[in-house]
Formats: structure tokens, C-alpha cells, sequence
């Protein structure tokens, strides 16, 4: 008689990564997954706050965070389901005065949450690569603190950082149009149950870095690093019980490999009708994006 499966739910964002285990094309020996695609923003909160699902993804930084204040209900498994390079990201008003990180001292920037990974990240290379530092720059938080992974793992604002919190009546996106922020360390405008900002903001706002895939190569060849964001996490009541749970791992490892062929397919047919690449400014063939791309894939830790 066949053994019966092991019924775990499973969180995951919808994207080329996640697909293969939500469409059943990566099963695990043994287990049985229930998935329910949520946004980042609001799978983390309900996981930290309410503890829904017995795997999902989860944010590095909240996750540490609550960890060492002595929650343990998670145990994290070495599978990385978000890299960027975040500080890339970075937007400001066409109108701000803001020509380089620099001139980010003194100015009005908003940010979804500041504990978040994606914030953190952005802040670290600002401050490492740029002498930016937090401390420099008025922050204004859109998430409340009842609907914030800060508010489930008791964030604080660190000293000498000044945090202001957006009031319920408005937005970061509203605030970028009005005039109110210079910035956006992130912008976020899928719908979920922790973010607010909806509106398009591309009139009044541009890129801090012009050519962002530029830096984030710039970035990479000088410290090696890609940046981690989410990992996966499994419940540890359920991790004790049966550790052979843990072979989670090599089927989310594989759906990776999945995503990483598909890509580059896309990148081989793109390349044999002579297509360029998006993402690379000033008009790149795209056979150096191809070569940039499996660099990256080959960088140290790439899950």
C-alpha cells in the first residue's frame, strides 16, 4: 500500500521561480502541497503575525529580527527566492534636485517598511558604497504598525534615525505627487492587504541611477555580492516531527534550475532573431546581457 502523502500549506509569491511547484511540475517525495499565491508584503505579515502556512517564503530581515527576540516557530532553509540588486531600485522626483546618492542627505524619502529586507539592503550600499547614511536622510513609512511586519516583531526606530509614519488618509504615492517626498527607496503598488500606494507615479519620478542594470554590474564585479531577500521557511513543530521534511530543499532548488533554463531559452531565441535584451541602456546587443545573466547565475550562494 503507498504511504500517504504529507499534506503541508505552502505560501509562495507568483512568479517564474514559484510556478513549477504551484503548477505541480515540481512535486517533493512524500509531500502533498496545498499552495495559495499571496504578495510578499502581506504573506509575511500574516505568517509573522497569525503563523497561517506551514511553508513559505519569508523576509531575511524579519525574520532575524524575530528570531532573536526569542521567536522560534520557524526554521529557515538555505533557498534564496528573491535576489536583486534593491538599491538599483531607488526612485526620486524629476523635480528633487537629486543627481547622485549624495544628494539624498537632507531630503524626504519614503519607504513601504524600514525593517524590510529590500530596505535594508538599500540602505547598507548607500551608506558602504556611497557615505550615505541613514541617519542622513528624513524616512517616511507607509505601512501601519498593525499592519506591518515591524508592528509583529516590535520594531523601533535605531537612534539618531528619524522615521516618520505616513497617517492612514494617504500614501507614498500620493505624497510623491503632491510634492510631499523627494523619493522612494521602494515603491509598491500591487495590491495586498499591508500596502496602500496605487497610483502611477512614472510622470513625476525617475531612477536614481539612470542605468540601473549598469550599477547593479558595477556593484556585483567590485563585491561579488547579489543580494538576498527571501528565504524559505518551515514550521519547526512540523520539522521536528519529521525531519525528512526537509527534502523541500533539493525540489526548490530544482524548480530554480527550471526558471534558470526558461530564461535563458528566452535569451537564446531573443538572441537568434537578433532582438536586444531589455534592461540593458544604450542600445547593448544582447549577447553581453546573456554573458552578464550567467555570470550572475554563477555567482557564490546562487540558489
Amino acid at each position: 500500500m503507498t504511504e500517504p502523502r504529507l499534506e503541508l500549506s505552502i505560501a509562495l509569491s507568483d512568479n517564474e521561480r514559484t510556478r513549477p511547484l504551484i503548477e505541480g511540475r515540481v512535486v517533493p517525495q512524500g509531500i502533498k502541497l496545498v499552495p495559495t499565491m499571496v504578495h510578499p508584503s502581506e504573506m509575511f505579515w500574516r505568517q509573522l503575525r497569525f503563523a497561517e502556512f506551514d511553508v513559505s517564503e519569508m523576509s531575511m530581515s524579519s525574520l532575524i529580527i524575530s528570531a532573536s527576540r526569542g521567536d522560534n516557530r520557524w526554521v529557515a532553509i538555505p533557498v534564496f527566492t528573491m535576489r536583486k540588486f534593491f538599491h538599483t531600485s531607488i526612485i526620486v522626483r524629476a523635480d528633487s534636485g537629486i543627481a547622485a546618492p549624495a544628494d539624498l542627505r537632507g531630503k524626504r524619502i519614503g519607504v513601504p517598511e524600514y525593517q524590510q529586507t529590500w530596505a535594508i539592503w538599500s540602505r547598507g550600499i548607500l551608506q558602504h558604497e556611497f557615505g550615505v547614511h541613514a541617519r542622513d536622510i528624513e524616512w517616511f513609512m507607509e505601512r501601519n504598525p498593525d499592519k506591518s511586519h515591524g508592528g509583529a516583531t516590535g520594531f523601533a526606530a535605531p537612534a539618531g534615525v528619524r522615521v516618520r509614519q505616513i497617517p492612514p488618509s494617504t500614501n507614498m504615492g500620493e505624497m510623491l505627487l503632491r510634492g510631499e517626498l523627494d523619493g522612494a527607496l521602494h515603491y509598491l503598488v500591487d495590491r495586498n492587504l499591508v500596502d496602500r500606494s496605487t497610483v502611477d507615479i512614472s510622470g513625476v519620478t525617475r531612477y536614481l541611477f539612470p542605468d540601473p542594470a549598469a550599477e547593479g554590474r558595477r556593484f556585483y564585479a567590485k563585491t561579488g555580492l547579489f543580494p538576498i531577500n527571501h528565504t524559505v521557511v518551515v514550521r519547526r513543530s512540523l520539522l521536528e516531527r519529521h525531519p525528512w521534511i526537509a527534502q523541500l530543499i533539493p525540489a526548490l532548488v530544482f524548480r530554480n534550475r527550471i526558471a534558470r533554463r526558461r530564461r535563458q531559452a528566452h535569451a537564446r531565441r531573443q538572441r537568434s532573431v537578433g532582438l536586444r535584451l531589455q534592461g540593458l541602456a544604450g542600445g547593448a546587443r544582447d549577447h553581453r546581457a546573456i554573458r552578464a545573466r550567467a555570470r550572475i547565475e554563477r555567482a557564490p550562494g546562487r540558489a
